[in-house]
C-alpha cells in the first residue's frame, strides 16, 4: 500500500515488529537505574503507536519481555512487571479511544494471575475495534512458540481430527500465537544489535530486517520514517527473481 509522508510517496510495510532493546543503556548513559530506562521506553511504545499509524502502518507488533529475560535480575524484572501493570490499568482506554486493538502474544500461563486478568479485559474490551491493530510479546520465545504449535497439531494428530500428511504451512502458522496477523514486512531493532533474538523466527522467514544505533526510547517518527525509506531500497523478491512479483 502507498502512503504519503512529508510530500513523498512510500510503500508503505503492511506490519512492522520491532525488538525494543537499550532501555538499560539509554540509563545508564544518564546515571540513571534500568528501572528509569524501561520506564522512558513504555513512553516511547505509546507514541509510537500514534506515530506509525498516522504513517500508514496497520499491524504493529513489539517485542516486551522475552521467555529468556526471565534470566535478569529480580528487581529488574519485578520492575517491568510493575511497569506492564500500569500500562495495563489504562490500555483499554486509550486504546479504546484510538480505535486501536490490542492483542498479546507469549505464553502467560506463568505471568501473576493478575497480570494476566488484566490482558483479557483489554484484549476482550478492544477485539470490535478496526485502527491499528497492536500486538504485544510478553513471555514470548519463537522456539516456545513453535514448540507449543507443534505440541496442538501433535495432540489433533493424535485424536484423528488431522492427518500427518495435512499438515502444512498453513496449518502450522494456523497454530501459531499470530494466527489472525500477516507476516511482518518490516523488522526494526534498535540500539546496534543484529540478530532477532528468538523473535517471530517463522514469521521473519521474508520480512526485511533494519538495524539502527539508536536506543529504544530515542526512537521517534523521524527513525520510523527512516526505517521505512529502507523498507523502500529494498527489492522484495521472496526467493523469486528480480522484477517478478509474489505470486
Amino acid at each position: 500500500m502507498q502512503g504519503v509522508i512529508d510530500g513523498v510517496t512510500y510503500e508503505i510495510p503492511q506490519h512492522v515488529a520491532v525488538i525494543m532493546d537499550g532501555n538499560g543503556r539509554w540509563a545508564k548513559k544518564r546515571l540513571m537505574p534500568r528501572g528509569f530506562g524501561h520506564r522512558q521506553g513504555g513512553k516511547a511504545l505509546e507514541q509510537a503507536c500514534e506515530d506509525i499509524w498516522h504513517l500508514g502502518v496497520k499491524y504493529f507488533t513489539v517485542y516486551a519481555f522475552s521467555t529468556e529475560n526471565w534470566k535478569r535480575s529480580v528487581e529488574e524484572v519485578t520492575g517491568i512487571m510493575n511497569i506492564l501493570r500500569n500500562y495495563l490499568k489504562t490500555a483499554a482506554e486509550r486504546c479504546n479511544r484510538e480505535n486501536m486493538r490490542m492483542r498479546v502474544i507469549g505464553d502467560r500461563q506463568v505471568l501473576d494471575a493478575d497480570i494476566q486478568s488484566e490482558i483479557l479485559r483489554v484484549e476482550e474490551a478492544t477485539k470490535a475495534n478496526t485502527g491499528l491493530q497492536f500486538t504485544v510479546a510478553i513471555n514470548y520465545g519463537g522456539r516456545d512458540e513453535i514448540r507449543r504449535a507443534m505440541t496442538r497439531i501433535a495432540k489433533e494428530v493424535e485424536e484423528g481430527s488431522l492427518r500427518a500428511e495435512e499438515i502444512t504451512d498453513q496449518v502450522i502458522a494456523a497454530h501459531l500465537d499470530t494466527w489472525e496477523l500477516p507476516d511482518p514486512d518490516l523488522l526494526i531493532r534498535t540500539s546496534g544489535e543484529e540478530r532477532i533474538s528468538n523473535f517471530l523466527l517463522w514469521q521473519l522467514a521474508y520480512s526485511e530486517f533494519y538495524f539502527t544505533d539508536v536506543l529504544w526510547p530515542d526512537f521517534d517518527r523521524k527513525c520510523f520514517i527512516d526505517a521505512i525509506r529502507y523498507y523502500n531500497s529494498r527489492d522484495r523478491r521472496y526467493g523469486g527473481v528480480k522484477g517478478e512479483k509474489k505470486k
